[in-house]
């Protein structure tokens, strides 16, 4: 069975290099699709709580809610990041509080002080997918994303499962101790 939540991220980016209309800097609402797939947890009646989910998971998206994403070598990086710089904001603003963790992989590493992610491709909505499933995998048993943005759209079954142990009061995993963050329970 699985448990199925949703995300809607506002960003810009452009397709650098791309022929068509896309190489213009613009923006989307893109909306995000996680689903969770695992057995449901007698103890609370679900497969994982969505609220726990959005938690789990806006950590590291909230780093491409109000951002700009571009890629590594996409020449309007170091001019944005100059503009930041003589802005002032480049290592931060104090009304800058929704800032994610911050992340480093293969495929995107993000600047949350400055609203940034720079991705190694191009951020299409395919990409988004690859580089969200990279970020969760450890910590969501994710079965499917799909992420829509504008009029494009594209879903990505996952069929990796791990054993993930969960709280019996609440659902949500409970860390390496055995102890829900959650409710404070403790496996015995």
């Amino acid at each position: 069975m699985r448990s199925i939540t949703t995300f809607d991220l506002q960003y810009a980016h452009r397709f650098y290099g791309f022929m068509g209309e896309a190489q213009y800097l613009h923006g989307h609402t893109g909306v995000l699709t996680i689903e969770v797939e695992d057995s449901v947890n007698m103890g609370v009646n679900m497969v994982y709580p969505c609220n726990e989910i959005q938690k789990v998971a806006w950590d590291v998206l909230k780093n491409f809610d109000h951002a700009l994403i571009l890629r590594e070598d996409d020449p309007l990086l170091p001019a944005v990041l100059e503009v930041y710089e003589k802005q002032g904001i480049k290592n931060g603003h104090p009304m800058n509080t929704m800032k994610g963790e911050a992340f480093c992989t293969e495929l995107a590493k993000a600047y949350p002080d400055c609203r940034l992610v720079v991705t190694k491709e191009t951020m299409t909505v395919e990409g988004m997918i690859k580089i969200v499933y990279d970020l969760l995998k450890d910590k969501l048993n994710i079965a499917k994303i799909t992420f829509t943005s504008g009029v494009n759209a594209a879903s990505c079954e996952f069929g990796e499962r791990k054993e993930i142990e969960r709280c019996p009061l609440c659902g949500i995993s409970l860390d390496a101790e055995g102890k829900c963050p959650k409710c404070g329970y403790t496996k015995r």
